[in-house]
């Protein structure tokens, strides 16, 4: 069974802003090549779109916004960012947000939450799994670990630690962020999904779930090589995706302004 399904069509903008082409790396992994087709505009209004939703909650924003409004009117010193203005992190969290996005749009598994809600310091990255996406309904149950990069000259060191991050994971056997996903779902008044989620823990050690690793590598126009030239064949459940765009910072950069724009 392929880790994913075909790349999104129709009017999605996925569809409008990258092409796909499915093939192996010379070691035998899987690898999906993305990139850009010039529709960048396209891209970058979802990604923002996205990446405000994956970073603060619409009740959140919308007090943040009040709090803005009474600041100016009283003309006092603006308050602290909801999102990131750190260069490096802004590039890691649209790897991770793109990376979450494009597998909930390619399978039929589904993230529960957002973890960059979370983080109680946005200029930082985060620690933990970058993306968890579960099928709960599915049998076995199945669990989808993702591991992104940002590059902006992708490199064989790159692709390296993507793999080794996920090695790691499945040789810890439940990926570490499980119980913080199970316990912010309790928090968030959703105990069913949260109980869903933790019972995963039992199903690992019946050998009833189903692990699958994606890792993600995103830079310039030449991300696909290093991808097919140095993916080790560590994992037999591994898919390698590689996102290459003409200009990834500017995506990211415009993608994050847009947020800024919009507060």
């Amino acid at each position: 069974m392929p880790i994913i399904n075909n790349h999104p069509t129709g009017e999605h903008p996925f569809s409008i802003s990258l092409q796909s082409n499915d093939e192996s790396t010379e070691s035998g992994i899987a690898h999906r090549a993305l990139a850009g087709n010039g529709n960048d505009d396209v891209l970058i209004e979802h990604m923002s779109s996205v990446l405000q939703e994956h970073h603060v909650s619409p009740d959140a924003l919308r007090r943040h916004r009040e709090l803005v409004d009474s600041l100016r009117i009283a003309n006092l010193p603006p308050s602290r960012s909801l999102y990131p203005h750190n260069s490096t992190t802004q590039k890691g969290n649209f790897a991770e947000i793109f990376l979450a996005e494009y597998l909930d749009s390619t399978t039929e598994s589904q993230l529960p939450i957002y973890r960059l809600r979370y983080n109680t310091n946005p200029e930082q990255s985060m620690k933990g799994d970058d993306v968890l996406l579960f099928d709960l309904d599915s049998d076995p149950v199945r669990i989808i670990v993702g591991e992104s990069k940002f590059r902006g000259a992708p490199n064989k060191q790159a692709v390296i630690e993507i793999v080794d991050g996920l090695v790691q994971s499945n040789q810890a056997g439940l990926p570490v962020s499980l119980m913080f996903v199970a316990e912010r779902l309790f928090q968030e008044n959703k105990p069913e999904l949260g109980v869903k989620v933790q019972e995963c823990a039992v199903l690992f050690a019946t050998n009833r779930l189903h692990i699958d690793y994606v890792g993600l590598l995103m830079g310039n126009h030449n991300a696909r090589n290093p991808v097919n030239k140095h993916t080790p064949n560590r994992l037999h459940n591994l898919l390698m995706i590689s996102l290459g765009m003409q200009n990834p910072e500017t995506v990211v950069e415009q993608s994050f302004d847009r947020l800024e724009g919009d507060i």
